[in-house]
């Protein structure tokens, strides 16, 4: 019986550092690495030893024959990553069959080779969602030096608390691996501090000899379309924040009296948020979910999302493993607006070459031209969520609340209210989904295009002894494991320069730090 990895990978490869037989790919010094939606395990070299289902943060990694049915397809998209030869499709060893049980050992590295009489260090890290974790991590398990975590909100956790949906509680249990750093002996927690109001980065900076900013996005992206501010119109990240009790968005943020919901983007997020609305409530009750936001989610009369794709299937931006979700949601039917014939085109391709792309997974959704100008339909009292592509936003009408989202229609299609070539959707609420960005940071430099602090290797310009890890570091992209890979470049710049002595000496020391926060908090 060989075990599979499953939907809520988080590839931060915990699972490849215990495999005894490399049967776990890619491999961080694999070309593919960073690149697919999950890790994968090679049925033909899998000895059934469980040690990766241990290691796995995120309860992600099961035995094949113990697969939920939502969960078999995952038997065949491990195996299939392997060409079903016992071969690695990529990365080291590629188109070399070296037999069952096998695959070749990439050389050993030590990254963390510091010199005898390196002293300890004493390092701020601002944020504790995944990356300034794992920048503590890494840090505390390598050297020798005290962490001071610090974050402005009143419980740790980051988006891992604040962002992942609640229905994913197997995603929320890597948070439990990090909390253990909450009370080591070298690490001292401040929460409800915030840099940039209870004290300023070069107080920060003076008490330490490096400072890392794991602040992460906590905006989001504008459409820049007319009506955008209208009453109902709200970013999918004020959702997300609502539905898990963000301490600084309200329990009436939401208003869910509209029988149809728009919500543009079809990424994860938008994924996300659209499960949550269609869901049964009562399937929700023994999660993480805010009480608030259940009630409101009880008393909701939507009957219809739909999920607006600027472009086609074969580009939509969730993950496959997402959207295989999605497809098993109990109580839910899934339409494909078929009112474009590239979508329907696109679709038909994939499932005859058997290509990998996502809109072959579309090939067993439904396809109908979607009568906007009829109530949502609700047969059964089930609800449906409604994919369109090829549909770009164009405005939001309303008179002083949304109750329109105007977009680009398809070839042929039936005009709704607007000029040829365009359509209005009847909608009471639009979600933007459609990224998260950075804001600047009191301190730091910041570059507005990207959202991000500008940095080389993670090491702030302009700022000795000052660094960035996560989506302020490298804008926001990437799943929790990626956040491993960043979190060890950033601390391997840190700790070059200490080694070479490029860090500022700190003026004041952890006592005085300790007190400087109690009173300015």
């Amino acid at each position: 019986m060989t075990f599979a990895i499953t939907q809520n990978c988080c590839t931060d490869a915990a699972c490849v550092a215990v495999c005894p037989v490399n049967c776990i790919h890619p491999t961080p010094g694999e070309r593919d690495f960073g690149t697919t939606e999950t890790l994968y395990i090679d049925p033909g070299a899998c000895i059934d030893c469980g040690a990766c289902a241990d290691a796995c943060p995120v309860d992600a990694v099961h035995p094949v024959a113990e697969l939920t049915p939502a969960q078999q397809p995952y038997a065949g998209i491990n195996a299939a990553y392997f060409e079903g030869t016992g071969q690695l499709a990529s990365g080291a060893g590629a188109g070399v069959d070296h037999g069952p049980n096998f695959h070749a050992w990439g050389a050993p590295s030590f990254d963390r080779v510091l010199p005898a009489d390196f002293a300890p260090l004493r390092v701020a890290i601002v944020g504790t969602g995944p990356a300034g974790m794992y920048a503590a991590e890494d840090l505390l398990l390598h050297t020798r030096s005290e962490v001071t975590l610090v974050d402005r909100l009143p419980a740790p956790g980051g988006l891992i608390r604040y962002g992942v949906a609640p229905d994913h509680p197997a995603t929320k249990r890597i948070g439990e691996t990090f909390a253990r750093f909450h009370t080591h002996p070298r690490v001292r927690l401040h929460l409800g501090l915030d840099v940039g109001t209870h004290i300023t980065a070069d107080e920060l900076a003076a008490h330490h000899d490096a400072v890392i900013y794991a602040v992460g996005a906590a905006s989001d992206r504008r459409l820049g379309i007319p009506g955008e501010d209208l009453p109902g119109s709200i970013a999918a990240t004020t959702f997300v924040a609502w539905y898990n009790a963000h301490p600084e968005v309200a329990p009436d943020a939401v208003d869910l009296s509209s029988d149809r919901v728009v919500v543009v983007g079809n990424g994860n997020v938008a994924l996300d948020v659209a499960r949550i609305l269609a869901s049964d409530p009562d399937s929700l009750a023994g999660t993480a979910i805010a009480g608030h936001a259940l009630e409101e989610l009880r008393r909701s009369k939507v009957r219809e999302v739909v999920l607006l794709g600027r472009r086609g299937p074969e580009h939509a931006a969730c993950t496959g493993t997402e959207l295989l979700a999605l497809k098993s949601l109990p109580g839910v039917d899934l339409v494909v607006d078929d009112h474009d014939a590239r979508i329907g085109t696109a679709i038909d391709a994939a499932g005859a070459a058997g290509a990998a792309h996502k809109a072959g997974l579309f090939q067993d959704v439904p396809r109908e031209a979607v009568d906007w100008s009829a109530p949502p339909r609700a047969a059964g009292g089930r609800r449906r969520i409604v994919f369109r592509f090829h549909s770009e936003p164009l405005a939001l009408h309303g008179d002083g609340h949304l109750r329109a989202v105007r977009v680009t229609s398809g070839a042929g299609e039936a005009r709704g209210a607007g000029e040829a070539g365009e359509r209005e959707i009847p909608a009471g609420l639009a979600l933007r989904a459609i990224g998260y960005r950075g804001v600047p940071q009191a301190g730091l430099p910041f570059d507005e295009e990207s959202g991000t602090v500008p940095h080389e290797g993670g090491r702030v310009t302009g700022r000795p002894g000052t660094y960035v890890v996560g989506w302020i570091k490298r804008g926001p992209s990437g799943g929790i494991g990626t956040n491993r890979r960043c979190a060890a470049e950033t601390v391997g710049t840190l700790l070059a320069d200490a080694v070479a002595g490029r860090l500022p000496a700190p003026t004041g020391g952890a006592r005085a730090f300790r007190r400087l926060a109690r009173r300015r908090r």
